[in-house]
């Protein structure tokens, strides 16, 4: 499957919204407990300002989207970064979340920064397995942190060093 790379910008505020509302709706990876409005999406390009952040796409339509943002924006934690990405249900499996994440690490790497975090829910296993296989590790769990859906679950953090 083609597909590209191309940096996150107002004119994919349709698209991107509607990706995260579908995980929204039908699941525990994106935390929000209902549908959010399209100016969410500033908020997308808030929390990356100064950082990378990218739409996926094929040659007709956006399948995914994915960013880094700070973990903490005190000076002290310049080299550590969050990644967070969502791709359409139907383009998962395919391969295109590990060119996702080495997108985000080359671009990482170049920034300085040494070190990423993955917040994860503990209903994600999917994510969970997915970032074990590349190279991440469990570094902590918050016990019922969450609840969604009438369901308390954890959040998993998960860290890789970049070398």
């Amino acid at each position: 499957m083609n597909y590209s790379f191309e940096p996150m910008s107002q004119e994919h505020e349709n698209e991107v919204i509607s990706i995260f509302n579908y995980y929204i709706e039908n699941t525990f990876y994106a935390y929000p407990e209902s549908k959010v409005p399209n100016q969410f999406f500033s908020r997308f390009l808030d929390i990356a300002k100064m950082y990378p952040a990218f739409v996926i796409k094929t040659e007709n339509q956006i399948i995914g989207f994915c960013l880094l943002r700070p973990y903490n924006p005190f000076p002290v934690f310049k080299e550590t970064a969050e990644v967070s990405y969502f791709i359409k249900k139907e383009f998962t499996g395919k391969g295109i979340g590990t060119t996702v994440l080495k997108k985000l690490e080359e671009a990482a790497k170049n920034m300085g920064i040494k070190r990423l975090l993955a917040d994860i829910s503990s209903e994600n296993k999917q994510s969970i397995e997915f970032h074990l296989k590349n190279g991440f590790c469990k570094c902590g769990n918050f016990k019922n942190v969450g609840k969604k859906f009438d369901k308390y679950f954890d959040v998993v953090w998960m860290e890789k060093e970049l070398i």
